[in-house]
């Protein structure tokens, strides 16, 4: 039984047609109109008429960043694209007769690692996406959990400083500013502009003009002490808001993905160590465990088409 996930990105629009057991078998990759919500519309569904052609398909999921309302319909509001209160399945609907449900990216992300990648043992999950921001998932009792209004797992903007960094969002202290990839450049920058173990990193920056994550992700995967030590930070500041996490939810183990997680167990430790400083009865409470997520640059597609699969099942 094969579904079609579509995973709307800032940059490209990336299309799959996937198994039911998780499996890619044919993809897609467009640009990304992002100034023009109308052209999105004919990009996805181009893709879509694509991928199904000659192969029964259920349905079609779409994710994208942002705040996706509980019937899985409307975009009530997307960072990177032009949509406030956007009837976005409606919209597609009107062109393509196929049961089509809308979702958040790092729901679509999480799902796919709970089913197929890093979870797929677990009942309860928490998934922290560590790119430009931090995005989120929530997995319980083998249920994605929406919330009331369908916006639930915005992790990201759990507060972790009273009166910190002024984030997007208009809030402050959110761990986005302070556990994302952004914020990794920022402490490098920090760190370089205080010489000592900074020497390497203040050369980089001199010599390409600023400091990207290319740059700082090389600097970690050679071992330099000023971007271990960056990378050291900032998974202090998740493993603090993974021990508040599991104060509420109670997950089995957490999962990191985005293109930070690729540092693997020099993440992971320090998000260990400051998980359990922070962790509130420890010694008492069971221990989850902390893990890199699998499916990468998939996740999305993989993820939405399972949903839309399984919505599509549910509604008979």
């Amino acid at each position: 039984m094969h579904s079609i996930g579509i995973d709307i990105g800032g940059t490209k629009i990336a299309g799959a047609l996937v198994s039911d057991e998780g499996e890619i078998i044919t993809d897609l990759r467009e640009p990304t109109p992002a100034g023009d919500p109308a052209a999105i519309i004919d990009v996805v569904i181009d893709m879509i008429e694509r991928l199904r052609v000659g192969t029964d398909v259920v349905a079609a999921g779409v994710a994208a960043a942002g705040f996706i309302d509980a019937a899985q319909s409307t975009v009530y509001y997307a960072p990177n694209i032009n949509w406030r209160h956007e009837p976005f399945r409606d919209r597609l609907r009107e062109r393509i007769d196929l049961d089509i449900t809308i979702d958040n990216d790092a729901n679509a992300a999480g799902w796919a690692e709970f089913r197929f990648g890093a979870a797929r043992d677990a009942r309860d999950m928490t998934m922290l996406t560590i790119g430009t921001g931090v995005g989120g998932a929530i997995v319980t009792g083998d249920r994605l959990l929406r919330g009331g209004f369908g916006a639930a797992g915005e992790l990201g903007h759990l507060r972790v400083v009273p009166d910190g960094l002024p984030c997007g969002c208009g809030a402050r202290g959110c761990i986005e500013q302070y556990g994302s990839g952004r914020a990794l450049l920022r402490m490098a920058g920090e760190i370089a502009d205080a010489g000592g173990i900074g020497l390497q990193l203040a050369a980089e920056r001199d010599r390409a003009g600023a400091l990207t994550g290319e740059i700082v992700g090389r600097l970690i995967a050679d071992g330099d002490a000023g971007a271990v030590h960056a990378l050291r930070q900032l998974g202090h500041w998740l493993g603090q808001a993974c021990a508040s996490l599991s104060a509420v939810l109670d997950p089995e183990l957490f999962v990191f993905g985005g293109g930070v997680s690729v540092a693997g167990d020099l993440l992971l430790d320090p998000i260990r160590d400051a998980y359990l400083a922070h962790l509130p009865a420890r010694g008492y409470h069971p221990e989850p465990r902390f893990v890199v997520a699998q499916l990468v640059n998939d996740a999305g597609v993989v993820g939405a088409a399972d949903l839309a699969r399984l919505h599509a099942t549910a509604a008979g």
